[in-house]
């Protein structure tokens, strides 16, 4: 089935020309089903990019996508138009009586500040305290992940000496999870970030799982059953090209950078980068939507304080 999204929004045409399905209302309001809701709360400056890489991932499960596009009330974007923001972007206080199947609340370019410090920290507490009675599941990426875990279990983020920044290999470190279904033993993923959280400090925290992991940068992805919620502090969202970008910028802009690891041939930026994540980003999030569509109720007023498993 495709994701559900306006087509006049630029994921539309890119997801479309790459053979993701995508339909407008209108068609998708002719199938007799119930779509999964899924909420994008895009933190992230480059909106439009985000907002694509996240829809071809949750478009290419079998099921019928809802995609509601959300930022916050009070901020104001600097590096998407207003225009694009007006027409597709909803404020979290016009949505927030409404139920969701799922929700993913991206990252964020602010990681040296301390959480408090945050312009939008308070009605991002909101929205964390707001999951809980209105998302059936969520999904929370890098510092958004980051955020979310230690607004719920006090887990800080530790600032790195240096960037950790490439594509490094990590470890399954829970094969059983329904959310690893079809892994390998080890995967690749994309990491850009300056700050860390540490294994043994959610490890001390109960009811917290880490699925992924790395000798060399650390856990990636969490569980919290309590809170209904994964976590995952890297990027399996990135396109093949996003590392080049950001490291295209720093050079350009005169910042120390170094050259992103294990992603181009050699080692050589010259060359072209290769993606070794594509198909466990696709298995991640579909199992991310596939156990929603088995556990969250169908009547979607019940979102919240019941769910459903089918799997018997």
């Amino acid at each position: 089935m495709p994701i559900r999204i306006p087509s006049s929004l630029p994921a539309f045409d890119t997801l479309t020309n790459e053979g993701v399905m995508v339909m407008t209302r209108k068609h998708a309001d002719k199938q007799d089903i119930r779509p999964q809701k899924i909420g994008l709360l895009n933190l992230m400056p480059q909106k439009i990019a985000t907002e694509t890489q996240f829809a071809r991932l949750i478009g290419a499960t079998p099921l019928q996508i809802e995609l509601t596009l959300i930022r916050m009330s009070e901020h104001t974007s600097k590096n998407t138009s207003a225009s694009h923001m007006g027409e597709f972007y909803q404020p979290f206080q016009d949505i927030k009586d409404q139920k969701f199947d799922g929700l993913i609340i991206t990252g964020a370019p602010i990681e040296h500040l301390p959480f408090s410090d945050v312009t939008y920290w308070d009605e991002l507490c909101e929205i964390f305290d707001w999951t809980q009675t209105n998302v059936h599941s969520t999904l929370g990426v890098c510092w958004g992940g980051m955020a979310m875990i230690n607004h719920f279990h006090g887990v800080q983020k530790h600032m790195l000496e240096a960037k950790a920044f490439g594509c490094y290999r990590h470890q399954n470190l829970q094969p059983a999870s329904h959310y690893l279904r079809g892994f390998s033993d080890d995967c690749v993923i994309p990491v850009s970030r300056w700050t860390e959280m540490k294994r043994r400090e959610i490890d001390a925290s109960e009811g917290l799982v880490t699925l992924l992991g790395s000798d060399e940068v650390g856990p990636c992805l969490v569980q919290d059953d309590a809170h209904r919620a994964l976590y995952i502090f890297n990027h399996f969202e990135y396109d093949t090209g996003s590392l080049k970008a950001e490291y295209d910028r720093d050079v350009a802009a005169g910042k120390p950078i170094n050259v992103p690891a294990n992603y181009y041939p050699d080692n050589d930026p010259s060359q072209l980068p290769q993606n070794r994540w594509r198909s466990h980003a696709h298995l991640l999030y579909t199992n991310w939507i596939s156990e929603i569509y088995l556990t969250t109720p169908f009547d979607q007023a019940m979102i919240g304080q019941q769910s459903t498993d089918l799997r018997g």
